[in-house]
């Protein structure tokens, strides 16, 4: 059976992974009779927000703890996975990909990755193992893949340029639609980068999923 790894950044749209995206991809994989071991880092989120008011919130929170949530608390820290027993890796969107599983949203082109998620998924790409990425975790595919991977978060010109900055090609792609960088073994798809309804969303993640498992059984 396909065994895919599920990197989380939390629960949330606004500081952690978004939840639609997380369970459109938990889904489709399930329908597809995937295997799914969900990871997220074990360190503190860079800020939690009311998703009410869209303001800072004076507390903290763990990343792990809270990507818990998500996947009703059937979750391994990080550093526990190991690449030979994965066929594939998926990232869900959420600004917690910006915010906790790199510092895009801070530094924007002068980002880094934070160390687990990039020497996990250093690891996939060596291993010749599919990664997809959704919405905004894409701006992290030259981080990890280097100057000459081609990805997409949708259309938006100013975050495009912001990502392309950091090297790789920047791919204009329509809500429904992936970019499959076959040397790279990267699919990306701009969901709610893009999408203005749940449906929308699933449609782009349903391909990057179908894709992604393709791709691990080649």
């Amino acid at each position: 059976m396909t065994k895919v790894a599920i990197i989380l950044s939390g629960a949330g749209v606004f500081d952690g992974s978004e939840i639609y995206e997380s369970v459109i991809t938990l889904l489709r994989l399930d329908q597809l009779n995937v295997e799914v071991q969900c990871f997220a880092p074990d360190i503190p989120q860079m800020h939690v927000i009311n998703h009410i008011s869209g303001e800072e919130m004076d507390e903290t929170r763990n990343v792990l703890i809270e990507a818990a949530r998500i996947c009703r608390g059937e979750i391994k820290s990080l550093e526990e996975a190991k690449v030979e027993n994965f066929d594939a890796l998926i990232i869900p969107g959420g600004f917690g990909a910006a915010k906790n599983l790199s510092d895009f949203a801070v530094k924007g082109s002068d980002a880094c990755v934070q160390q687990d998620v990039l020497s996990f998924c250093h690891g996939m790409f060596n291993a010749r193992k599919p990664v997809g990425l959704v919405c905004i975790a894409p701006a992290m595919a030259p981080l990890i893949f280097g100057d000459k991977v081609h990805y997409t978060i949708g259309n938006d010109t100013d975050t495009a340029n912001t990502i392309e900055a950091m090297g790789g090609s920047h791919d204009n792609c329509a809500v429904n639609e992936i970019v499959v960088d076959d040397e790279y073994m990267l699919v990306t798809t701009p969901a709610y980068m893009l999408a203005s309804r749940i449906s929308e969303a699933a449609e782009g993640i349903n391909q990057l999923v179908d894709k992604v498992v393709e791709l691990s059984n080649d």
